[in-house]
């Protein structure tokens, strides 16, 4: 299986290529005031509004350095069990793929409730890399305030 490897710190992370809509550079983001920690803003994606998490900010409560390496990876977020929504990762190094079965991964021993989208870790020659679970990225209030409506939104002329 594909991974996408970034990373959060020192720290590599692997997203699954398959949930991957596409990857873009950085974009000047519209931040929405007051906004739930971790949303950086939103988007406008092929005329839809994207919102954006900072997963750097989500997972460590440091912001995502805007590096050229850094990058806004697009996802499937599964909304409910009918629909998906396309939602923004801000990430660092998201430079390289890597192959990895699935059997590879394993518990991290370690288990965060506060953050259940961290998944299983694998090994590679230059260390471990813990598996994202898109799934779980967000809290079920989360989700709700950002794709609070069943209708697509849109930007442009109606």
């Amino acid at each position: 299986m594909l991974f996408l490897l970034f990373q959060i710190g020192r720290d590599r992370y692997g997203l699954e290529a398959s949930q991957i809509v596409e990857i873009v550079p950085l974009v000047t983001l519209k931040k929405i005031p007051k906004s739930p920690q971790g949303v950086a803003g939103i988007f406008n994606y092929h005329g839809t509004l994207v919102p954006v998490i900072d997963l750097g900010e989500v997972a460590t409560g440091q912001f995502t350095a805007p590096r050229l390496s850094s990058r806004l990876v697009l996802v499937n977020y599964p909304v409910n069990a009918e629909k998906q929504h396309v939602l923004g990762l801000m990430v660092e190094m998201a430079t390289e793929t890597i192959h990895l079965d699935p059997a590879e991964f394993n518990r991290a021993g370690v288990d965060v409730p506060e953050a259940p989208f961290l998944g299983p870790v694998a090994r590679d020659s230059r260390g471990l890399i813990q598996r994202i679970e898109v799934k779980d990225l967000l809290p079920d209030d989360l989700r709700d305030r950002l794709f609070n409506s069943t209708e697509e939104h849109t930007c442009g002329a109606r």
